[in-house]
Parts: structure tokens; C-alpha cells; sequence
């Protein structure tokens, strides 16, 4: 149809979170090399207009929020002229290995604050 599909807004929001994260000083493969994971346990998304097929986008991503446990984040897919295509959240919970929750270390606070 000339449209990217609906699931392919989460796939950006990833990779502009990867890339806040690795432009912050801790890329994530470093986490995880630390024991520590962030799996989604909420993401939202409002689509605002449609992507088309081969348009450049702008992925905007900040940190809304961080508990000891929990971190939030928000993002903003722009098309090159400006027009929003879709706004939306993701809140990721931080645990070992085996899905425990564990806090957020303070080096991993202080680099994403």
C-alpha cells in the first residue's frame, strides 16, 4: 500500500532509544553484559499521520521519567518536513538475568539523567 505497518513504530522507538542510550556513554549491550535488562512492560503509540514508503524520519527520544526499578520513555517520529507521524511511550522494568527485578544502578541514573 505504500504505508509502513502499524508495528514498525515500536521497531523506531527501539532503535532511537539504542541510540540515546549508546549517545548518553552506556550503549545497551553494555547493560546486558552487566546482568541488567530492560524488557517493555508498556508501550503506547498515537499515530498521527502515515509514514510512506522510502521517507527519511526523525526519531526524537527523551527519558520521562526513572524510578529505582523503572524507566520511561517518550519519542516523536518526524517526517524530513517536519509533519508528525506518531508519538508515543515505553516503560521498561529492570531485572537480572532470570527476570528478577533489580534496581537501576546509580552509573546507569546518572548517564541517562
Amino acid at each position: 500500500m505504500g504505508f509502513a505497518h502499524h508495528r514498525v513504530h515500536f521497531v523506531w522507538f527501539e532503535i532511537g532509544r539504542t541510540e540515546l542510550m549508546r549517545e548518553s556513554g552506556i550503549p545497551y549491550a553494555e547493560v546486558e553484559a552487566q546482568g541488567l535488562f530492560l524488557p517493555v512492560i508498556e508501550a503506547t503509540c498515537a499515530y498521527r499521520s502515515p509514514a510512506r514508503y522510502d521517507e527519511q524520519l526523525t526519531v526524537r527520544t527523551q527519558l520521562l521519567e526513572m524510578s529505582a526499578a523503572r524507566a520511561t520513555f517518550t519519542y516523536q517520529i518526524e517526517c524530513a518536513d517536519g509533519r508528525l507521524v506518531a508519538t508515543g511511550t515505553t516503560t521498561h522494568a529492570a531485572v537480572d538475568a532470570r527476570g528478577r527485578p533489580r534496581r537501576l544502578p546509580g552509573s546507569l541514573r546518572r548517564l541517562l539523567e
